[in-house]
């Protein structure tokens, strides 16, 4: 199998947009909606559109990719809850992307960018951030995953910029981030691109054993995180 082969739906609800894509014969179809109450809500039926537009069943799908995080605790919970849901219903394995991956692959994909910074809204005054090199279209870590005030983020060399952390923490930045695509963040098109290489490269796991990304271990949550988690379990 390669990728260009591969069949699977993506599931990407780490933050405001919530998105759905499949991957098949390497074209890339997709939906979107926003509102991070409605997440849990709104992946199901738009999967259930995308299968439905290709004339096919989740069963002829290879595997379910999902955005494993950094990101909302919340939404991230929810990428995985409904990979495995759908992975234990169909008997596909399961492929957990880092959100952050994703968004270098669509700095690249956008920009063309060789060198990327990738940093994240991680509310609470601070960013998820990674920094990576893209090697045959692939982004690599060069810099890995961390959690940390928005002044503490240290890249090297001069890497493009994305992600919503810079525009959410602009003050603290200030101009060392000129110039950065605040309009990246993970979407479910890349997470399909990115799971369609890890399943060729034999990366998929069980539904069981799938698991959320958390660079935050928390014991209190905000009033807007709290009504965040309370909005999607209802």
């Amino acid at each position: 199998m390669s990728a260009s082969t591969v069949t699977l739906i993506a599931i990407e609800t780490s933050s405001e947009p919530a998105s759905c894509a499949l991957l098949r014969g390497g074209t890339v179809t997709w939906r979107e909606s926003s509102g991070v109450r409605t997440h849990s809500q709104a992946v199901l039926p738009m999967i259930q559109e995308l299968l439905a537009e290709a004339g096919i069943a989740l069963a002829d799908c290879d595997a379910i990719a999902y955005g494993a995080g950094p990101g909302s605790f919340t939404g991230v919970r929810t990428a995985c809850g409904i990979a495995q849901g759908l992975g234990f219903g169909a008997g596909k394995p399961l492929l957990p992307v880092v959100t952050l991956d994703a968004m270098a692959l669509a700095c690249h994909e956008k920009h063309g960018a060789a060198d990327v910074l990738a940093v994240l809204d991680a509310r609470m005054n601070e960013v998820y951030w990674a920094q990576y090199r893209i090697d045959g279209g692939v982004p690599v870590v060069t810099q890995a995953a961390a959690l940390s005030a928005p002044q503490d983020v240290r890249p090297s060399g001069a890497p493009a910029v994305c992600g919503n952390g810079i525009a959410a923490y602009a003050e603290a930045f200030g101009t060392a981030c000129a110039g950065a695509d605040t309009a990246i963040v993970p979407h479910a098109v890349q997470v399909a691109r990115l799971g369609a290489i890890a399943l060729t490269a034999g990366q998929g796991v069980p539904a069981a054993e799938a698991q959320p990304l958390y660079l935050r271990n928390k014991v209190a949550y905000t009033k807007a995180e709290r009504a965040e988690m309370n909005g999607a379990a209802a």
